[in-house]
């Protein structure tokens, strides 16, 4: 693997305000960035935001599909050298009914964001690590993977789903350089989750900022003995 501050590292989701809040991070480390989201314009607005150089890389990808998902990996490749880590932060959350009420696009729609995403980035990626002899894996569950909850049943099942394809990557590739890590977070404190929640105190909520911090931990050198962990990051609530 790359030495940090020349590792190349992959991050999906990178418009939203964790992805943006990783890709900083990284990028503060001296890491070159692949950044991928739905959207290249969002991208270049969050990549100048960053103040990032103009070389790094910005991909439009459709993480539900396999061959999207396979072009992109080859492209960060095939322009960037290699490719180091990646951070699924891609995802996504909506309450719905009750379980026994819920339509088959609201499963669909949580087990895509949350549990194919991962599943296709990490088949278009782990066989570049196994090439290069070593990579990082970090995936983001949530803090709900750990119990099921009234009206949230998809949400929680494919983020437990995460937790399961992050051990299960662990265990396959911990005899070739790969470690495979998650974190659980609790309330990330967003703008969206501020207007939704108004009543709540936000200072027990988990900054996007902390939650970068615990990724790039996950991704250096100093968690080299670290895989299969699913890391609770819940700040005070």
């Amino acid at each position: 693997m790359g030495e940090q501050g020349q590792r190349v590292v992959i991050v999906t989701g990178a418009a939203g305000n964790l992805g943006a809040a990783v890709a900083a991070a990284f990028a503060a480390r001296g890491d070159r960035l692949a950044l991928l989201d739905r959207d290249v314009g969002r991208l270049d607005e969050t990549r100048r935001s960053l103040g990032l150089d103009a070389g790094t890389a910005l991909l439009a990808v459709d993480l539900l599909s396999a061959v999207s998902t396979a072009d992109a990996a080859a492209e960060v490749v095939a322009r960037l050298g290699r490719v180091d880590v990646l951070a699924n932060i891609a995802g996504g959350f909506t309450m719905g009914p009750p379980l026994h009420e819920t339509p088959d696009a609201d499963w669909d729609l949580m087990m895509g964001l949350n549990a194919r995403s991962v599943l296709n980035m990490c088949r278009a990626v782990v066989p570049h690590f196994r090439r290069q002899g070593g990579g990082r894996v970090v995936n983001v569950a949530a803090r709900a993977a750990l119990e099921g909850k009234a009206r949230m049943g998809p949400y929680c099942a494919s983020k437990a789903a995460v937790i399961t394809l992050t051990e299960t990557l662990a265990a396959e590739h911990r005899d070739h350089g790969i470690t495979a890590n998650c974190i659980l977070p609790g309330t990330i404190d967003t703008p969206q989750n501020r207007a939704s929640m108004p009543d709540a105190d936000f200072s027990r909520w988990v900054p996007p900022a902390a939650l970068a911090d615990v990724i790039v931990f996950l991704a250096s050198d100093a968690a080299r003995a670290i895989t299969g962990a699913a890391i609770p990051v819940y700040g005070r609530s």
